[in-house]
């Protein structure tokens, strides 16, 4: 940790400026100078994880190799680092008092007061000082702090960072403020006052910025920030930078090294005095703005009006586009919608259909008559956890002769349990037979993170991989149950993906139609930019084709 350099990010004004792009945005700057970054995100809000929040309200919940549901800004870290986050990355107000209550139950602290200073503050500056607290620390380690500066739940945070400048020394913290500057047409001029008013808010907690990011529609004027910002701020005109709206989002880092910001940074922390190689950024930005091909790509789930809930699954099949040089146009179908009546006028004219995942029975038959649509019609289709299940209970029903086919998560006495609820598994990677208690408690409770699956060799999975062993991410509780695994068999299914030990069916697909299959885990939290995954590209490369008839 002793040469780890730590930037602290903030935001003011109004949430959804855009702090979790831009400390990705600015990590991949610091990485393509050949310097080691990771990202960590501490949200304000008190649920432990938000592996239990509405999709709608909170956006996906991102799920990390080590099991770890986590905030979706962790998918950006990964994105733009192609560096595996873990729960070492996200901390919430929840876990950080959840710790210190077991500590106090245990007698830890002595039988002190436990209050939040200094013990609240002590966990959060563990938590932030333990992500450099390894063999290979990195050298540089962005503290991207989520909420509103003001918001009451989020001042033990803004004070464990204050705290932490006395600690670690100045030439190590530096503090970077993310404030909107609103550009009144109208008037034709930026505004300053949300940002004076901002950076007064954080500098009555101690926080003096060193760097403001203003966000805005038009980049600010040098005069703009030498006699509207800096003046009123206290910081250097140089150590302003804009941060304008853009179309393609992998387009920031190459914006923020147009404005100078890691050059600035780099200064200021006395990091290593290293080029910057943007090949790779700009060969993406330069594909997805001159494509060869428009793909057009259905997803059907019951968070339609919420992109924000599938962001992942967005960025994958964009990525799976660059991978074939060509616009992923995508439309969120709400699933709900989907009735027998009614799905040819809805789902007619797509090259491709994705069903994801989710929860609970709302939407469930209109997934179940998108994945029928998908396997009359010869579209290329794409199931994701839930997805994967209503492709199987389809196919069970109207192919397998099991009218009654359903999952126990939707027909808790149904006499035909296709999917049934997991309760214990065999965990590879701890070596023993896990139980979880699904009952009593949902938080933490299904099967998380990264599996091993072996693939069965000359399937569709197999050759879109170029490999027999992969390791996916899970988010489930319900598994397809193998009493019924002959019956499908026999009539066209193919499991091509299974566990280890054969128990569990990770992947099933049908043979007789141009792409269609369905998977148990989570492809999407594991593609990127630069490397997108393979079962996208192959989907994408198939939608494509059915595209040109």
């Amino acid at each position: 940790m002793q040469r780890t350099k730590f930037v602290f990010i903030t935001g003011g004004v109004l949430s959804s400026l855009g702090k979790g792009l831009a400390a990705a945005s600015l990590g991949a700057l610091l990485k393509s100078r050949g310097l080691k970054v990771t990202i960590q995100k501490l949200d304000p809000y008190i649920n432990i994880d938000p592996g239990t929040m509405n999709p709608q309200q909170h956006g996906e919940v991102y799920v990390t190799d080590d099991g770890a549901e986590t905030d979706l800004d962790l998918g950006h870290y990964e994105r733009f680092l192609n560096v595996p986050m873990s729960q070492r990355n996200n901390y919430t107000s929840g876990s950080i008092y959840n710790s210190v209550i077991q500590k106090e139950r245990q007698g830890k602290y002595l039988g002190r007061t436990v209050q939040v200073i200094p013990h609240i503050t002590n966990e959060i500056k563990e938590a932030i000082t333990g992500i450099a607290g390894q063999d290979d620390p990195p050298d540089v380690a962005l503290i991207e702090i989520g909420g509103t500066v003001g918001d009451i739940e989020g001042l033990p945070f803004l004070e464990a960072i204050r705290q932490l400048r006395g600690d670690l020394g100045k030439d190590r913290c530096l503090y970077l403020h993310l404030t909107l500057v609103p550009y009144l047409r109208t008037a034709g001029e930026h505004k300053a006052k949300p940002t004076q008013h901002s950076v007064k808010e954080l500098r009555s907690l101690g926080i003096q910025p060193d760097i403001i990011l203003c966000r805005c529609e038009v980049a600010v004027s040098n005069e703009f920030k030498r006699e509207k910002i800096a003046m009123f701020c206290d910081v250097e005109s140089d150590a302003i930078f804009s941060a304008i709206d853009v179309e393609n989002i992998y387009e920031v880092p190459l914006r923020f090294f147009d404005e100078g910001l890691d050059q600035k940074i780099a200064i200021m922390l006395h990091l290593p005095a290293k080029n910057v190689n943007l090949t790779t950024w700009n060969n993406i930005v330069h594909t997805m703005a001159n494509p060869e091909h428009v793909v057009k790509i259905g997803i059907v789930g019951k968070y339609a009006d919420s992109g924000e809930a599938y962001k992942s699954l967005i960025e994958a099949l964009t990525h799976g586009g660059i991978a074939n040089k060509s616009r992923v146009a995508i439309s969120l179908i709400s699933a709900e919608e989907i009735t027998g009546k009614t799905v040819d006028c809805t789902l007619q004219g797509l090259d491709g259909i994705v069903v994801p995942g989710g929860f609970d029975v709302r939407g469930v038959e209109g997934k179940i008559i998108a994945a029928k649509y998908a396997r009359e019609h010869k579209t290329p289709f794409f199931g994701i956890c839930l997805g994967m299940q209503c492709a199987v209970i389809e196919f069970s029903r109207n192919i397998a002769g099991i009218p009654k086919a359903n999952s126990e998560e939707f027909a808790p006495q149904g006499e035909d349990k296709i999917i049934y609820l997991m309760t214990e598994w065999y965990d590879h990677r701890a070596g023993k037979r896990v139980y979880r208690d699904v009952q009593s408690n949902k938080g933490g409770t299904m099967r998380l993170g990264a599996y091993p699956c072996r693939l069965v060799a000359g399937t569709l999975a197999a050759r879109a991989y170029g490999q027999e062993e992969i390791e996916e991410r899970h988010r489930h509780r319900f598994e397809f149950n193998n009493k019924y695994k002959e019956s499908l068999e026999a009539v066209g299914m193919k499991f091509s993906g299974l566990s280890p030990d054969g128990e569990l069916v990770e992947i099933v697909e049908l043979p007789d139609h141009p792409w269609f299959l369905g998977c148990q885990f989570h492809p999407e939290f594991k593609s990127s930019p630069m490397h997108p995954h393979p079962l996208f590209s192959d989907f994408i490369k198939s939608a494509l084709e059915n595209s040109k008839g």
